[in-house]
């Protein structure tokens, strides 16, 4: 029996600009914070504005936001707790529960990352239109569903 070739058109597939777009992005989100002398990771500065919106996270509620598993997370944590930035603090309900806080140095370092972050959107964004943004958007909604309905089937 003869297997079928399989051409795939890379090129006109949305899976590689993605992926090239997210690593230029990355790329340019740690050159800013470098330049701005900000001792700082993206995945810190996630964690930094998650806690900022609401502070005393549970690390598994961080790590559900964060969309990172839980060693992960507390690996990240336990750097950031290194620079001062956040503290861990025994839930008072359930001793295995630990809340995750926001230190006074964390908060000014997450305030000094707003320009840079500023800065970054405004590049990202330079010529594209407000309806050109939404239909990004949309489409990356749409991917994302595509993604999160086909994980239960695999």
């Amino acid at each position: 029996m003869k297997e079928k070739q399989v051409h795939i058109d890379f090129e006109n597939s949305i899976g590689p600009w993605l992926g090239r777009t997210g690593k230029i992005t990355d790329y340019f989100i740690q050159e800013s914070f470098k330049l701005n002398n900000l001792d700082l990771t993206k995945e810190q500065m996630i964690v930094l504005k998650k806690l900022n919106d609401q502070d005393g996270l549970n690390q598994n509620e961080l790590a559900f936001l964060t969309l990172r598993n839980k060693s992960s997370l507390t690996r990240l944590l336990t750097k950031m707790e290194g620079k001062k930035y956040i503290f861990r603090k025994q839930s008072k309900e359930d001793k295995r529960i630990k809340n995750v806080y926001l230190t006074e140095f964390g908060k000014e370092v997450f305030e000094n990352t707003k320009p840079v972050i500023q800065n970054i959107i405004s590049t990202m964004e330079q010529n594209i239109t407000v309806e050109e943004k939404q239909q990004i958007i949309k489409i990356f909604k749409k991917i994302q569903t595509n993604f999160c309905s086909t994980a239960e089937h695999i």
